[in-house]
């Protein structure tokens, strides 16, 4: 007896595809002919020409050509074997993130920050977090330890950034997403001469090459590197007057006459008086906040993509 289609369909306005017609097309696909289509699936072969038949009537083409040789996919087949793939998988992603949101409950998440973005985001992060059940061991790091952390293993997830391009060195198998796109702004003292530009671009930005810099104290900073080779490649050295990562300090030693620094526009909440912020023209002066985690084949877990997405909220709520 042939299986007939239950309600285990899409439906796009008076179409209705049978996840199943999909399955069929695409292990014809695979194998090469409807017999061998069948073993793979498990099914019957009048169950896998059924699907096949009904897909063609949904669509009014034939979708398969048959010969002594096989079965192989007509043009509009394999058109429909690139959509049913996407379907598919969507499908089964959907399964897969329910089934881990059910059980979201019982999941904690090991989860690295840097100083920076935890001072701003963390606690919309954690009450966002709490709301869908997820429960964060949260740890702050510098940029380079959160990378090996993540590499080890040893952090389910990290919020992270690059700069000016630089790639930052995880594994292979650990996945980043994009989050948000920081514009790097040059602080320096208010009573500057150089203060008077409402804008940095290259040539403005280099002619600060005699000013002492406030830089960070974590070796691997690509905002550091950026800077560094900007100069480099202008045949000048940064002069680094003092070093520190926390960028509330860095406002309050540029606010005191005793250097310029870059910083990240989520920093810049609450500068104190005597400081000039400036936005710099050369595009590569932003950082890319990144949330990254070890995934396997199917990508991070749902938790993960919830939390990432919890993270992009958080940042959007800054306003």
């Amino acid at each position: 007896m042939v299986d007939t289609p239950s309600s285990f369909h899409t439906t796009l306005g008076s179409l209705v595809i049978d996840l199943r017609q999909l399955q069929a097309l695409s292990a014809v696909a695979a194998e090469g002919s409807v017999a061998r289509a069948a073993t793979r699936l498990g099914w019957s072969q009048p169950t896998v020409d059924y699907h096949l038949r009904n897909l063609d009537r949904l669509v009014g083409a034939d979708l398969t050509t048959r010969s002594t040789r096989g079965s192989k996919l007509t043009t509009a087949g394999a058109l429909m074997l690139e959509r049913g793939e996407e379907i598919l998988g969507l499908a089964d992603r959907a399964l897969t993130d329910v089934r881990d949101l059910s059980k979201l409950g019982r999941i904690r998440l090991r989860f690295g920050t840097f100083p920076t973005a935890a001072a701003r985001l963390l606690p919309g992060i954690a009450a966002r977090t709490a709301e869908l059940g997820i429960e964060l061991d949260t740890m702050l790091e510098e940029l380079t330890p959160l990378v090996t952390r993540v590499n080890q293993r040893t952090l389910d997830a990290a919020l992270v950034y690059a700069a000016g391009g630089y790639q930052l060195p995880f594994r292979a198998e650990v996945h980043t997403t994009h989050l948000f796109t920081d514009p790097m702004l040059l602080a320096l003292p208010s009573t500057h001469p150089a203060a008077k530009h409402q804008s940095f671009n290259r040539e403005d930005f280099l002619s600060l090459s005699n000013d002492n810099w406030v830089t960070g104290s974590t070796p691997g900073d690509t905002l550091d590197d950026l800077v560094r080779e900007a100069f480099q490649a202008d045949g000048h050295k940064v002069n680094v007057a003092i070093r520190t990562d926390d960028y509330s300090v860095v406002l309050g030693l540029v606010a005191a006459g005793m250097g310029v620094a870059l910083v990240p526009s989520l920093a810049t909440n609450n500068p104190p008086e005597g400081v000039a912020l400036r936005p710099i023209e050369d595009p590569r002066f932003t950082r890319e906040l990144l949330l990254a985690a070890p995934a396997g084949p199917g990508g991070p877990s749902a938790a993960v993509r919830q939390l990432a997405e919890v993270v992009r909220r958080s940042i959007t709520a800054l306003g």
